[in-house]
Parts: structure tokens; sequence; C-alpha cells
């Protein structure tokens, strides 16, 4: 059962890239005592993904904080080193906090797995956007087959 407005996020561990080299993150390390702008792409450097989404909250990253967001972060089942090339190939300077499911733990935990097996992608994120504050579900964006519209960075700020 997908997770929904009011649901705690799961615990979970992630891997980002720190100045250091890939480095573990829980999930408290990311939404404990913080309002956190979550967004989930199918992929990094697929199309949509790369054109429009991450893009989006980068461009949008001010408007963010300057609305109470401590954090935005940017979660992909793909492996570590695909999310560091990634954000280098977008010019992610910190903006944006890259969140490696390499294995698609918490994509599973919370019920929006994708399964794209048919196009050679095997598990996936579905694509949403969501605010968390203190881990907790206050909004939850998760798009239609095919779709960008309601995981947006500017639809997501509407809504704040």
């Amino acid at each position: 059962m997908a997770i929904k407005v009011g649901d705690k996020l799961p615990g979970a561990t992630f891997m980002t890239v720190t100045e250091e080299g890939p480095a573990p993150v829980t999930s408290d390390e990311v939404f404990k005592g913080k309002t956190v702008a979550l967004f989930a792409v199918p992929g990094a450097f697929t199309p949509t993904c790369s054109a429009k989404h991450l893009p989006g909250f980068k461009e949008k990253a001010a408007e963010f904080k300057a609305k109470g967001v401590d954090a935005i972060a940017c979660l992909s089942v793909n492996d570590v080193f695909v999310m560091k090339a990634w954000a280098k190939d977008q010019g992610i300077a910190g903006e944006v906090i890259m969140l490696a499911d390499g294995n698609g733990d918490f994509t599973r935990a919370i019920g929006l797995e994708l399964d794209g097996s048919k196009f050679g992608m095997g598990l996936r994120s579905q694509r949403y956007s969501l605010i968390a504050k203190d881990g907790v579900v206050e909004q939850l964006n998760v798009e239609q087959g095919g779709e960008f519209k309601v995981s947006s960075a500017e639809y997501l700020l509407e809504h704040l």
C-alpha cells in the first residue's frame, strides 16, 4: 500500500556523495526535525528527469527556502555513482541532496515502486514529490503514468 498524507516516512539508508566520497545517510538524518521537499524520478539521465524535473528544483531552491523548506532532496533508484555523475552533469552544487536508493528499499517501503522491466529498466521509482515535516508526509503528489505535472517544483511551491 502506498504511503499517504499523515504517514511517517519509514527508516531507510540511502547513499549520497560527500566531499570525502560516497557515504550512507539515514532517513532520520535527512528528515528529522526538518521540513524537506523530496522528489523522486524514474531514473537519472532520463529525458524528463534531466530536462525538467531536477532543473526545476535547482532553479526554485531559493523559493523553497523562502517558504520554510530546510532541504530539497532528489531520490532515484540508481547507484550513488550515477547520482554523482548526474549531479555534476546538471550543475548541482548543494541546492539539492542527491539520494541514491540503489536497491529500491525505501521506494518499496513507501509503495511507490514502478516496474520498468518491459523497458529494460527493472525496479524504479514512480515520479512524485512530497513535503515532509519531521519525517511526516504533509503533502504528496504522485504522477499518473508518463505525466509530469503534480510532481514539479512549480506545483509543489504553489501548494506550500
